[in-house]
This record gives structure tokens, sequence and C-alpha cells, in this order.
């Protein structure tokens, strides 16, 4: 967590550094990822403190990656890296 890297959240990573974002209740609509930083969301837009609230987040707060979820037990899974619809990097039209 950017307000207290004690805390652990688990998140989505909706961009990284250089891609543009369509925000959602950002204090910009649209944001380029600097460089250094990664984009991320919650599952539950409006009910979640990620980069909407609090903006790009360091790379150095990152500590590892979600692979499985093992809690409650009736929900044992793996999870696959996935992206809601509508989200994620904005095609900016340009070729590498």
């Amino acid at each position: 967590s950017p307000k207290n890297p004690q805390q652990k959240i688990i998140k989505r990573v909706i961009g990284l550094e250089g891609d543009f974002i369509r925000t959602l209740g950002y204090k910009n609509r649209y944001v380029r990822v600097p460089d250094g930083h990664f984009w991320i969301e919650g599952d539950h837009h409006g009910h979640s403190l990620d980069s909407n609230s609090f903006g790009p987040v360091s790379v150095g707060l990152l500590h590892g990656r979600a692979s499985h979820i093992i809690w409650p037990p009736n929900r044992w899974q793996q999870i696959k890296p996935s992206l809601p619809p509508n989200r994620g990097p904005l095609d900016t039209g340009e070729e590498e």
C-alpha cells in the first residue's frame, strides 16, 4: 500500500511504465504511467483503494505476484492473468 508500505494489498496491474491509462475517478481522466511505476486497480471500482485514489505506484513497492486463491477452500484455483473489459492501456496508434 502506498499509504502504508507495511500493509500488503493485492491489486490487478492495469498498466506499466509508458502506458496511457483512462482512469476511473483520478484527478486526471488520462494518465501516462511514469517510468518506474505501474497502475493498479481493485476488482470493485468505487470500493477499492487503488491508483484511482493515489495515482501511479512505484515498482519498488511490488513484493510479488498472486498465482493462486487458497482461501476459502471452495475457491481454490490458479489465477489466470486477465483484465476486466475496457481496462488496460490505451492504444495510442504508435507503431514500434
